[in-house]
């Protein structure tokens, strides 16, 4: 059965990818992914532009760019485990989280998450994903104690072999979409170009 509508964002997950050149041939492969609770919202808009080609006084031909999505990511409160590994802050000897104005590498990841439907969820992953430093907020409790959010500005651009997502469908194998936390999917037609990290 299909589904008709899509509700309620949950399961998402994040794996560290690694990139290793081998005779000029990019090699990609995936860290198990880690679950991130406390999911409160996703919105990611498509990135890339239209050209139009004129002819004969009209819109002749038109290409497409994909280049990927950019968006939120609003959770309740970002693991410890995604500031070191991802985001990049030091974790001391006396286990305080240190961040530092030299450290300006870029840690990409996919990033897995799920949206219920109406028959069965709806599962994703996009490939090549970097996320900045998150705000710093909060205020004083009141009456009532209402949590506040983190959120994550995320950007999932094309790899170089020009991947971006993948999502489940109607007639996904059950394997497959069992297992979809599991380990990074990748599809069919990559799999020789690609290995998941234990």
């Amino acid at each position: 059965m299909s589904n008709k509508v899509k509700y309620n964002l949950k399961n998402v997950h994040a794996a560290k990818l690694t990139t290793e050149v081998v005779e000029g041939v990019t090699n990609y492969s995936y860290a198990t992914p880690k679950a991130i609770p406390g999911a409160v919202s996703l919105s990611l808009d498509a990135e890339g532009d239209s050209s139009p080609f004129y002819a004969d006084g009209i819109v002749y031909f038109r290409t497409y760019a994909n280049n990927g999505y950019s968006g939120d990511l609003e959770i309740a409160l970002i693991p410890e485990w995604f500031r070191t590994e991802i985001l990049k802050e030091l974790l001391d000897s006396n286990g305080v989280l240190v961040e530092r104005a030299d450290n300006t590498e870029s840690v990409k990841f996919a990033l897995l998450f799920e949206f219920d439907g109406d028959e069965h969820g709806i599962r994703h992953v996009l490939y090549n994903c970097a996320a900045s430093r998150p705000s710093i907020e909060s205020q004083t409790k009141e009456e009532t104690i209402e949590p506040r959010t983190e959120t994550l500005n995320l950007t999932a651009d094309p790899r170089e072999d020009g991947l971006v997502k993948s999502r489940t469908g109607d007639t996904t194998d059950a394997a497959i979409y069992d297992g979809w936390y599991e380990s990074v999917y990748v599809p069919a037609a990559e799999t020789e170009e690609e290995t998941t990290e234990e």
